[in-house]
């Protein structure tokens, strides 16, 4: 039987995002498979032939709409200089036709905006979708990503001071906590080994870095993202949120929400 085709991207994530909680079951005595780090995605520019120091080191790519809307005819100069990586298209708007034709390009994963239509999403099962959101949106909203067919998040609003702030770590955290599916991050290309390192550790499994970069920057980045360590456990509310069930994951109570003890109220 020939196996069916899947987003090459969305199973690296979810195997950085599964690496955190350990296998139930493990054995001491057995051998630990090989951990996998955060994920460097490089953005480029469609229509445009990227240059190799931009892609060398990337574990995939997003392309964005250049001066014409993004379309199979567009992207074809750029995706011929990837060398058989796994890319993606970031589609503002769009129709079925559109993301029909870049699959058949090629597309391996979808970016989708959350004011897009709903009718632009991925439906053959093979191209992964990766919803963009807001970190200031309710928790409300925030939460209901669990129930959409969508296979990943981006959150493309940060760094936005130049440098991570505490307060937009806590917020990273809150998401990581939030979201049972892998979480993804826009962060600047002068990232420094520290924040990369928080951002690892609260719980983001990929990156997003522009290709106009200064040279060597993305190499640099590279570096870092090879030493990091492994990322220790989640709290308890994300790992138990990750757990699955006969039919798939069933989204949890929120982490930041404890249930009273009535029993011990009434003694």
């Amino acid at each position: 039987m020939i196996e069916e085709r899947k987003s090459r991207f969305i199973e690296k994530l979810r195997r950085v995002d599964q690496a955190a909680v350990p296998p139930m079951g493990f054995r001491a005595g057995g051998a630990a498979p090989s951990v996998p780090r955060i994920l460097l995605v490089v953005s480029l520019e469609s229509g445009v032939a990227p240059r190799a120091a931009d892609i060398r080191d990337a574990d995939a790519v997003l392309l964005r709409p250049g001066k014409s809307r993004l379309s199979a005819e567009a992207v074809q100069k750029t995706v011929g200089a990837l060398k058989g990586k796994p890319w993606g298209a970031y589609l503002e708007d769009g129709d079925a036709g559109t993301v029909a034709s870049l699959a058949g390009a090629g597309c391996d994963f979808l970016v989708m905006a959350a004011a897009g239509p709903v009718a632009a999403a991925p439906r053959d099962g093979k191209t992964g979708a990766v919803l963009q959101v807001e970190s200031s949106m309710d928790d409300g909203l925030l939460r209901a990503v669990n129930s959409l067919p969508v296979d990943a998040v981006l959150v493309a609003d940060s760094f936005q001071g130049g440098s991570l702030a505490w307060h937009q770590l806590m917020i990273f955290q809150h998401l990581a906590n939030l979201f049972i599916r892998p979480l993804v991050v826009s962060v600047p290309a002068d990232i420094t080994e520290a924040e990369l390192k928080a951002l690892w550790e609260a719980g983001v499994d990929g990156v997003v870095v522009a290709a106009a970069a200064a040279a060597g920057a993305i190499s640099e980045l590279r570096a870092m993202i090879d030493k990091l360590p492994a990322r220790t456990a989640r709290k308890r509310g994300r790992v138990e949120a990750r757990l699955h069930r006969p039919g798939g994951e069933s989204p949890m109570p929120s982490p930041d929400v404890e249930e009273d003890d009535d029993d011990d109220d009434d003694e």
